[in-house]
């Protein structure tokens, strides 16, 4: 197995950035209801291929994408390049399902990934284990014809060899047609009855492929190998702490998230978070030794909906001011716990130390632990001084022992969406 892993991928510029956007594009733009959409309704082959034979997104503009995702601080793009449903962006050699027979005529991909890199973003591929349109994938629970009372007679003649051969061949094409590519990222493994898991993808095959294609890619955990990959991938939910890998210490993790309850554009969705939720995400991720790929589902049309461009604006406003917050930073030591309703980011390179404060507090803050240790405090919005109070009395009050940091705050919060105090240890 060590041979398969290789040595791993390069994660030093991973774990500085902390920051990347998901895209999330493909025939589902047109129905609008779910990247999921084939399995959740049952729609059939030939049901399905009115949105392949009309897919035209002629408002695409990939620059607009890459100026967005700059602007809110990602560092980097995970860009799907086959979705579960089979459809791929690019021009393979090995399928008709792509977009250069589609009326858009072209490698979409090769157009997204010229403007990203000319933004200075790192560039990601996703790329779907599960293809409900190949005719070798064998129909399993997650198909969307599982349901079909002649499955069996479907499946006969599937060669999942074939299938597997098929991957490997189209993950040669990305790997080696691109440029330099940061990191693949599949998805997913899910083993048991009528699942698929590492027999079934050859996934020691397919890995030991991607080693020797781009040595110094970061590959994710989702293909069902224990102890291979190198990041964890929690999917729509943030971890309490820093998660361990399988030696117990802390893993190189990144959580995958989107601004609504769907990858795919869904016009009709309607939990869209906040700014401010989305920012106190980002926070989050980084203040548990994390990094945050915050998804985006373009329109079929090719554009970034209004909903999508007011939460990156609303990234590109406080990241524009506390980037130095996310940016090289992870979580605090142990013995340094963020008061109530705050978080810490920590830059051990630059020995500051970030206060994220979720809830303004009245006029004071106690920082357990800190008492002696820090020479310098200010808010990072504006660099104006945050002093500590000059009454010992109150400070006694404020029930702070001598080995805490007791800081004065104005009354009223910054104008920012999450106010930061940079600590100068």
């Amino acid at each position: 197995m060590t041979a398969v892993c290789g040595k791993g991928g390069d994660i030093g510029w991973f774990v500085h950035d902390r920051f990347g956007m998901f895209i999330h594009w493909g025939l589902y733009a047109m129905p609008a209801r779910h990247e999921w959409v084939r399995n959740y309704e049952g729609i059939r082959d030939p049901e399905y291929r009115i949105y392949f034979e009309l897919f035209n997104p002629d408002l695409f503009q990939p620059r607009e994408w890459a100026r967005a995702a700059s602007a809110a601080g990602m560092k980097y793009v995970v860009i799907t390049t086959k979705h579960h449903e089979g459809f791929c962006l690019w021009d393979s050699r090995y399928t008709d399902y792509k977009a250069t027979r589609t009326p858009a005529g072209r490698d979409l991909l090769r157009e997204m990934v010229d403007a990203f890199r000319a933004e200075g973003l790192r560039i990601g591929f996703y790329y779907s284990l599960l293809d409900w349109h190949h005719p070798d994938f064998i129909i399993d629970r997650l198909h969307p014809h599982f349901s079909d009372p002649d499955r069996e007679e479907q499946n006969t003649g599937r060669d999942p060899r074939r299938y597997a051969q098929y991957m490997r061949d189209q993950v040669t094409e990305l790997l080696t047609g691109y440029g330099k590519i940061d990191i693949i990222w599949f998805d997913f493994s899910y083993p048991g009855e009528n699942g698929k898991g590492r027999d079934d993808w050859e996934s020691e095959k397919l890995l030991h492929l991607v080693r020797e294609l781009q040595p110094e890619i970061i590959v994710n955990n989702r293909l069902d190998l224990p102890g291979m990959g190198d990041v964890l991938t929690p999917e729509q939910f943030t971890p309490e702490e820093w998660p361990k890998d399988k030696t117990g210490r802390p893993a190189v993790w990144e959580g995958c998230q989107t601004f609504s309850g769907s990858w795919g554009y869904h016009r009709d969705e309607n939990t869209w978070k906040s700014r401010r939720m989305c920012i106190e995400m980002l926070i989050n991720h980084v203040s548990r030794g994390g990094n945050l790929l915050m998804n985006v589902g373009p329109t079929a049309r090719g554009y970034f909906d209004a909903r999508a461009l007011d939460r990156l604006e609303g990234f590109a406003e406080w990241m524009r001011y506390h980037s130095r917050a996310i940016y090289g930073c992870t979580a605090a030591p142990d013995e340094w716990r963020a008061p109530q309703d705050c978080r810490y980011t920590w830059n051990p390179e630059t020995r500051r130390l970030y206060l994220h404060l979720f809830a303004w507090p009245y006029k004071h803050v106690r920082l357990v632990g800190l008492g002696g240790k820090v020479r310098y405090a200010q808010l990072l919005n504006d660099g104006s001084e945050i002093r500590r109070p000059h009454d010992q009395m109150l400070v006694s009050q404020v029930k702070a022992a001598q080995e805490d940091l007791v800081l004065e705050l104005p009354v009223t919060p910054p104008p920012v969406e999450v106010p930061v105090i940079e600590l100068f240890l």
